[in-house]
């Protein structure tokens, strides 16, 4: 089986949400015994991470309730192109399964990971309300993106409220660039901290069919 990550790489250099503190990790050695030691500092949605419930919702369930057959399992990756935005029309249009549980949704940002650096992009393309509430009509328990919000920058926190008040799993920040569309088995699993609205997470997926393009 081959397994293709997902995940973007935490350093300094990733991009992160204006005003956020990002990433920083600084490396000590033990004097003499070359033992070394790392220190991490970020925004628990620095990168690729999830989004439970209690990111928009006060009483919603946090990152460590979450449950894990959520997020492992079957899903489905669709390609929306150079689309500016996710809309209720272009899902509809997607050809996605009836039955399907887990929506990955590549677009045009995943390229941004390359081209702009470390630069955060405030025109990502992002999910617009009516298509938050048509992924919630159709039963779907995980949405993933490729950029660092599941909605677009200008817009307030409708996509989240719609999509968290549901109970739907959000996965930002994904990588995108190396999966074409397709079936494939996701594992997408956060760091267990307790009581936290999110945390940054390690994403990887194996195509189910042998003649996925990759």
């Amino acid at each position: 089986m081959k397994y293709i990550d997902i995940s973007v790489p935490l350093s300094q250099d990733v991009p992160h949400w204006p005003g956020s503190i990002g990433f920083s990790r600084i490396q000590t050695e033990e004097e003499g015994s070359g033992i070394r030691n790392s220190v991490i500092s970020c925004d628990v949605h620095a990168g690729t991470h999830i989004d439970a419930p209690a990111h928009h919702l006060p009483n919603g369930t946090t990152i460590n309730d979450l449950p894990l057959d959520l997020l492992i399992g079957m899903a489905t990756i669709i390609d929306v192109g150079d689309a500016p935005n996710i809309t209720k029309v272009l899902l509809e249009r997607s050809e996605i399964p009836h039955d399907v549980k887990r929506l990955l949704i590549k677009t045009s940002n995943s390229m941004l990971w390359k081209t702009a650096g470390n630069h955060f992009v405030k025109t990502f393309v992002g999910i617009k309300p009516d298509a938050a509430e048509w992924i919630v009509s159709r039963g779907i328990c995980l949405v993933g993106i490729d950029y660092l919000s599941i909605q677009c920058f200008d817009d307030g926190p409708k996509t989240h409220t719609i999509l968290l008040g549901a109970g739907v799993i959000i996965v930002e920040g994904l990588d995108l660039t190396a999966v074409g569309p397709g079936q494939y088995h996701v594992i997408c699993l956060p760091l267990n901290i307790t009581g936290s609205e999110g945390a940054p997470a390690r994403a990887v997926v194996c195509p189910i069919n042998a003649g996925e393009n990759i």
